[in-house]
């Protein structure tokens, strides 16, 4: 299958539904692996990952699509100003070769109440609800949240429209307020790790010229992850 599907909150991408048997990255977790972060060279410069432990079945798969050089040559494929980066689609490679992709899969959501879409979350992009109630993530496409300030009146209105009635708590309503984010994809995206060192690249590639949202958001210039690494922890 290579036609995109629609996919709500603004992500897009190629799925298929988790059967046995369906190709996923193999190869051995180490344990120093856990103790590493992610460098990840763009077009735009680069950016470090740091990876959360609380999400261990994300974290692990992560590493080893990253250890497999999987996401070199990716390009980011849809890209929201004030909102998020979006990356992790193979067909974006350079001449993709669409009858050898790697087959795609889903992974269980690891939802944890403690993490939030704070400005620079790294998160797992999926299906919609109407398909995915389970809300199974993506195996291979993620987002980074740039985020954009919000108010009590916002935030109100999101508690109100976007979460039907759950309320943030205080701290998150801050950090909404003094660092941005996207509250309204609270508890329903798994949050698996953030950003730590390139927040002007975030900012760089979330400010780029696109399509539009008609058009896909699509980055008017193509954007791409040159490499991605384990890299030791610098502090």
């Amino acid at each position: 299958m290579t036609k995109q599907l629609p996919f709500v909150m603004f992500f897009s991408f190629l799925f298929l539904v988790l059967v046995s048997g369906m190709a996923q990255p193999t190869g051995k977790i180490r344990k120093t692996d856990l103790r590493k972060d992610i460098l990840v060279r763009t077009d735009s410069g680069n950016m470090v990952l740091r990876l959360n432990d609380s999400t261990p079945m994300h974290r692990d798969n992560f590493i080893r699509l990253v250890k497999s050089d999987y996401y070199k040559g990716i390009g980011f494929h849809r890209v929201i100003s004030g909102f998020m980066i979006q990356a992790g689609d193979e067909k974006t490679k350079p001449n993709a070769d669409t009858s050898s992709l790697m087959k795609q899969y889903t992974l269980p959501a690891e939802i944890r109440p403690e993490l939030y879409h704070r400005r620079g979350v790294l998160a797992a992009a999926r299906m919609g609800d109407d398909v995915n109630p389970q809300k199974n993530s993506s195996g291979m496409q993620f987002y980074i949240v740039q985020g954009k300030l919000f108010g009590d009146v916002s935030l109100d209105s999101v508690e109100t429209h976007r979460l039907k009635g759950r309320k943030l708590p205080e701290a998150h309503r801050k950090t909404y307020k003094t660092a941005g984010g996207a509250p309204h994809l609270d508890q329903n995206y798994t949050i698996f790790g953030e950003l730590i060192i390139g927040y002007d690249v975030l900012d760089k590639i979330a400010n780029t010229k696109t399509s539009g949202r008609k058009g896909g958001d699509k980055p008017l210039t193509d954007i791409r992850i040159r490499e991605m690494k384990m890299v030791r922890r610098t502090r």
